[in-house]
């Protein structure tokens, strides 16, 4: 159709104008990144990009609830389930490193027991390497982040289960 006008790249929000091509930049670089939330306020314009990181297997499709609500733990069983587990998270942004170099074995791995103020990883930020230590005795149950990935601040690192 030759009379369809073509449309612009820009999107108008008062007397600013966002260029839809930086948004598609903003977008790509998320997923570069692997960050799940990014947010920018400039001259008077908000924006908000989220996205879902759960890993989807291809050709599979989730199965619908019927009356489309989340299944829910009953409040016990979520006590039940996590008072006995701490979590350290990340104090920084920066990149996450299971080991102090690449020939060395890691820090610590899934079933060790972990001592407070034991070393657990080291965050790199802006050219600092920042020893991330434990805040509890336990056993290490679960690692979140993937060797050399991209952290955010309060992104969870590690489960420790407490001692009974």
């Amino acid at each position: 159709m030759k009379d369809e006008k073509k449309k612009s790249s820009k999107l108008s929000s008062g007397s600013s104008k966002i260029d839809t091509k930086e948004i598609m930049k903003l977008i790509d670089l998320l997923e570069e990144r692997n960050l799940s939330h990014f947010e920018l306020e400039a001259e008077g314009i908000k924006i908000k990009i989220s996205r879902d990181q759960s890993p989807v297997s291809p050709g599979a499709e989730a199965e619908p609830n019927q009356d489309n609500t989340p299944p829910q733990a009953t409040e016990a069983e979520f006590q039940e389930n996590h008072d006995n587990v701490h979590y350290v998270t990340s104090p920084m942004v920066g990149t996450f490193f299971r080991a102090p170099d690449p020939n060395s074995p890691p820090f610590v791995d899934i079933g060790e027991t972990v001592k407070k103020n034991q070393t657990l990883c080291i965050i790199e930020a802006m050219k600092l390497m920042n020893e991330i230590e434990s805040d509890i005795d336990g056993i290490l149950q679960e690692i979140y982040v993937e060797n050399g990935k991209p952290v955010e601040y309060g992104q969870k690192l590690f489960s420790i289960q407490k001692p009974s």
